[in-house]
């Protein structure tokens, strides 16, 4: 894999403090949004969901040797499993599930690690790869035109303020120079928000009401609530969905960073600190962890690629779980700054998808991976479901994934070319 050039490298670290802290911010202000929607949507505690993102980075830091710039925040893909089974039997059920994901990630690493992961790379070939990272992104491109009020139900200042904040996103990303260059998304983020208070969008006399200087998040820890099995099997069968979207997402990174992270440090010990740190939020009242392709999209932004950097975020989230003034700023934050801030975000993630495809001379004119490709896109972005069971179903990019590697393993390498039908 040809090496992109990162202006910090994986294993660098900034070189004072102060950069060092601005750079961690803007991973926090990256992932902050998604990570508490989770919460907010689920009826979980949005300091513990901070607190479990934190700790389930360092996990993962630690499990991969500190070799992978990746930031985990809460999955989407349990939602509904966590709704339903709290609904039916508390919120401990869901716990369980949770735990049970965890371990069929430690189940899967294991295996992979005495039969190697070469087999995966012929099961997923950049024909099925690319339009893979392409779905990740631009499946979530309505969240971000939702946020940026761009839907045509949120009135003017809504987009106005989104406006605001990608106008300044895309001005220091390419006129900023020296340091401020590499911290657009925080400087979006100041920007953004002053432009909200202005147009009335955040009320600063609200904003920190019923809060406290320290507030410890609302823990429940194993052992505080009764263990319930009755919903594993309505979570274990996501853990298979989630695992091929880790995969995609550290392909997507790889291609950031011009790393190979599948051979090194190696996909066992990444899904061996995804399911760690997933086991380890269920343990303490939190979503499941997954890694996050906003935080990929601040590395592909800024070039930064350091460990240091993530880690040092991992850290500041942990602190904020505690300080109620800080839950209490960012949580006033705007989804319209946001919703400014991802409409790059999301699309720098479908970009890699491409340059996959680019930089594997996938061949265009051959009918068979025109097939593949259209399938995947199509079905990934179309809305199509196959439905499991009452609390999951097989939809999006992990249903498009599947169907590109059964048609990759079905149809014929001798696929003919466009210009010879």
């Amino acid at each position: 894999m040809e090496e992109n050039k990162l202006l910090l490298d994986i294993s660098e670290k900034p070189k004072n403090l102060l950069r060092w802290l601005v750079l961690s911010f803007q991973h926090v202000f990256a992932m902050f949004g998604a990570t508490v929607l989770v919460p907010l949507l689920t009826g979980l505690s949005v300091g513990v969901a901070l607190v479990a993102s934190g700790v389930g980075t360092l996990i993962y830091i630690a499990c991969t040797r500190a070799k992978v710039p990746v930031y985990l925040g809460s999955s989407f893909a349990y939602i509904m499993a966590i709704s339903v089974a709290a609904q039916a039997n508390g919120f401990g059920s869901a716990y369980v599930g949770l735990m049970v994901v965890g371990i069929i990630y430690v189940i899967v690493a294991t295996i992979i690690r005495y039969t190697g992961s070469g087999w995966i790379k012929k099961l997923l070939p950049p024909v099925v790869i690319g339009p893979v990272i392409i779905i990740i992104g631009l499946s979530l491109a309505y969240i971000a035109i939702g946020n940026a009020g761009l839907d045509g139900e949120s009135g003017w200042r809504v987009p106005v303020v989104a406006l605001i904040t990608f106008s300044t996103v895309v001005a220091v990303s390419l006129l900023g120079r020296g340091f401020f260059r590499i911290v657009p998304f925080l400087i979006a983020i100041v920007i953004g928000y002053f432009a909200a208070v202005l147009f009335g969008l955040v009320d600063l006399s609200e904003a920190f009401s019923g809060y406290t200087f320290i507030q410890a998040p609302e823990f429940e820890f194993i052992g505080t609530y009764r263990l319930q099995f009755t919903a594993v099997l309505m979570f274990a069968p996501i853990a298979f969905v989630t695992i091929a979207e880790h995969i995609g997402d550290h392909t997507v990174l790889g291609e950031v960073t011009g790393k190979d992270f599948i051979s090194d440090p190696g996909l066992h010990r990444t899904l061996l600190g995804d399911g760690l740190a997933t086991f380890a939020s269920a343990m303490i009242g939190g979503p499941a962890n997954t890694t996050y392709g906003e935080n990929t999209g601040v590395v592909a932004m800024t070039r930064v690629g350091s460990v240091y950097v993530t880690g040092l975020a991992a850290v500041i989230a942990i602190i904020i779980g505690f300080f109620g003034y800080i839950q209490a700023f960012i949580n006033s934050i705007p989804w319209a700054v946001i919703g400014g801030m991802t409409i790059i975000l999301y699309g720098l993630i479908a970009s890699n998808g491409v340059k996959v495809l680019i930089r594997a001379r996938v061949d265009l004119a051959n009918m068979r991976n025109l097939i593949i490709m259209s399938t995947m896109l199509v079905i990934g972005l179309g809305g199509a479901m196959i439905p499991l069971n009452q609390a999951i179903s097989l939809e999006g990019m992990s249903l498009a994934a599947t169907a590109g590697i059964v048609l990759n393993l079905i149809l014929p390498k001798n696929g003919v070319k466009e210009e010879e039908v």
